[in-house]
């Protein structure tokens, strides 16, 4: 069975949490997209895991794999990897995979992204991480690839090559000297070192799971940020440098698209954003303020507040169109406990034109004014309920009209951050 999973709003919906609870049940966890930009958090007992860039079923017996579409930073790599063993998890090569083709995000990419963001007249919010440019050489043929980097000879014919483009790039954006030189020939000794640390880890994994699919097994391909910030069909140009949604999972695990079983969407059950772009239900007041707090809504990656806001009903038909989603999770229901009357955004206004669907341009999305409908809140702690049926009945009121508004079934819901708060509907 080859699953995806992706998130339906603009990330941080909780997918390092249900990856964690469906792990158990694949053979293959692989992460298909983005790079250190992202953070997946999985909480059990009292340990809370923050992860970058290893898949989030570390804690299953899964074999872990990151595909070629990931562009690795290997600095946070080994770093996450040193973390999580000396909590005694052990991460082998015979636990995890890295292919051969991924793009290593170099000093250079990460310089750059900070100084063109500096440049911008109109912020785009980036983490600064050096996703969008280690992207740029990607499509422009520029790269480094994890294979290149194990490779000392290889990996330094090829600096030998990009090093001048690199440092006039990085003073044409308005780099010294001192960064430039930090930024590319300083760092070429231990970038070396990274691809000797890495060399293990190498693999084919187009092979890998097209093989282990052909013997029945299971594969869980894990997205990283959500429908809104695909990089095509996203609040374009507020968004990440990849493509999100389901179908990039094909194209870049290289997996043809009649292998797909199913796919798996994880919703939150109000909306949040980080940085900057437009984010139609955005509550600043009180209401967005206790969404944050309650919510713990501040970046895994960056610990920037998020912007929080009410159910967007508009985004999430479009979600669904862009990832066909099988059935969905729904997070952070135990959020809006308290909260009374709870309301969700059924449709747009624009220029006295009602509608249920998202304009095409963030301009035209920015000018939206939300439509709402009210449901009863609820009073009582649900984070201990072990049943859907136990919950309040206006909190089975909600889930069920989120239900409705998607055209999908929600088959788990989670009522806290922990392994144990999810509640699996049949």
């Amino acid at each position: 069975m080859f699953t995806i999973l992706t998130g339906a709003q603009f990330g941080d919906e909780g997918k390092g949490k249900i990856v964690d609870v469906i792990g158990k049940d694949y053979d293959i966890v692989v992460r298909f997209q983005g790079g250190n930009n992202a953070g997946h958090t999985v909480i059990v007992g009292d340990a809370t895991y923050k992860l970058h860039l290893i898949p989030s079923g570390i804690l299953t017996d899964a074999r872990l794999l990151i595909g070629p579409g990931v562009v690795v930073d290997p600095r946070v790599l080994v770093s996450e990897i040193g973390m999580l063993e000396r909590i005694g998890i052990q991460i082998t090569p015979e636990k995890l995979g890295i292919d051969a083709k991924a793009s290593i995000i170099m000093p250079y990419h990460i310089e750059m992204d900070k100084l063109r963001e500096q440049k911008r007249t109109q912020k785009i919010g980036t983490t600064a991480r050096g996703i969008g440019f280690a992207y740029i050489d990607k499509i422009s043929r520029d790269e480094v690839r994890l294979a290149d980097l194990s490779d000392a000879n290889v990996f330094l014919a090829i600096m030998e090559e990009l090093c001048a483009q690199k440092e006039r790039a990085i003073i044409d954006l308005g780099g010294d000297d001192d960064v430039v030189h930090a930024a590319v020939r300083a760092s070429i000794p231990e970038y070396i070192g990274y691809g000797t640390l890495l060399k293990p880890y190498l693999t084919d994994v187009s092979y890998e799971l097209n093989r282990a699919l052909d013997r029945d097994k299971n594969v869980l391909a894990e997205g990283a940020q959500g429908a809104h910030l695909d990089v095509i069909h996203g609040t374009q140009k507020f968004v990440t440098s990849s493509g999100t949604a389901a179908g990039s999972a094909c194209a870049y695990l290289g997996v043809g698209p009649t292998r797909v079983d199913q796919v798996v969407g994880i919703v939150k059950a109000y909306i949040t954003r980080v940085g900057e772009g437009p984010l139609p239900t955005e509550q600043s007041g009180e209401i967005g303020e206790r969404l944050r707090e309650a919510g713990g809504e501040f970046g895994t990656t960056t610990g920037r507040p998020r912007r929080c806001g009410w159910f967007d009903s508009p985004l999430a038909r479009k979600a669904v169109d862009l990832n066909a989603y099988s059935r969905v999770a729904l997070t952070k229901l135990d959020v809006l406990t308290g909260i009374d009357p709870i309301r969700i955004c059924v449709g747009y206004n624009l220029d006295n034109q009602y509608s249920k669907y998202p304009p095409q341009l963030s301009s035209d999305l920015e000018r939206c004014s939300p439509v709402y409908e009210e449901m009863e809140g609820w009073d009582q702690d649900i984070s201990d309920i072990t049943a859907f049926s136990d919950l309040p009945s206006a909190a089975q009121d909600y889930v069920r009209r989120i239900e409705r508004i998607l055209g999908v079934y929600v088959s788990i819901v989670s009522i806290g951050p922990r392994r144990d708060q999810v509640l699996a509907r049949e």
